[in-house]
């Protein structure tokens, strides 16, 4: 979100315009995108307590330690969802930005994400509803489908 954060905020972004939109006062661009993101980290923060510090006693106080193995198990499941989405928009932010980086030439992995990234999603020139624009990349993410389009253009990415 913090990566978004720099792309949104002119001082920040070495030159490009407001929430990466032209029209200034006009469009609200990706900022409200960001607002999703943000509240979504915020989440995650919270999912991320430890389950464990609200362990209670049971079976008659003979087990002093419940580990709350399954509360920490569901709340990572919500934070990886939420996470997915979080980077959802910091793509859409990035591909916008690369549009208003032109003629600059992108790396090969980055063409090709972008590339994969706008068949998907126009330039945002005007605002609309950005729900769909988001769950469309989110699926990119979640399914693996963008790693693939980056690695046939660049080969394995090794993590």
């Amino acid at each position: 979100e913090r990566h978004t954060n720099r792309l949104l905020n002119p001082a920040l972004s070495g030159g490009l315009p407001d929430f990466l939109v032209e029209g200034k006062g006009l469009n609200s661009g990706l900022m409200v995108s960001q607002y999703s993101a943000a509240a979504l980290v915020s989440e995650n923060k919270i999912l991320a307590h430890p389950a464990v510090v609200d362990s209670i006693s049971v079976s008659a106080d003979q087990e002093d330690h419940v580990p709350m193995a399954m509360t920490s198990a569901l709340k990572l499941v919500d934070i990886i969802r939420n996470t997915q989405i979080v980077i959802a928009v910091e793509l859409m932010c990035a591909a916008q930005a690369l549009d208003f980086k032109k003629p600059l030439k992108p790396g090969k992995g980055t063409r090709a994400a972008y590339d994969f990234i706008r068949q998907r999603l126009s330039f945002l020139k005007n605002d609309r509803p950005l729900h769909k624009d988001i769950r469309s990349i989110e699926s990119i993410v979640v399914d693996g489908s963008l790693v693939d389009a980056v690695e046939s253009a660049t080969g394995r990415i090794d993590i």
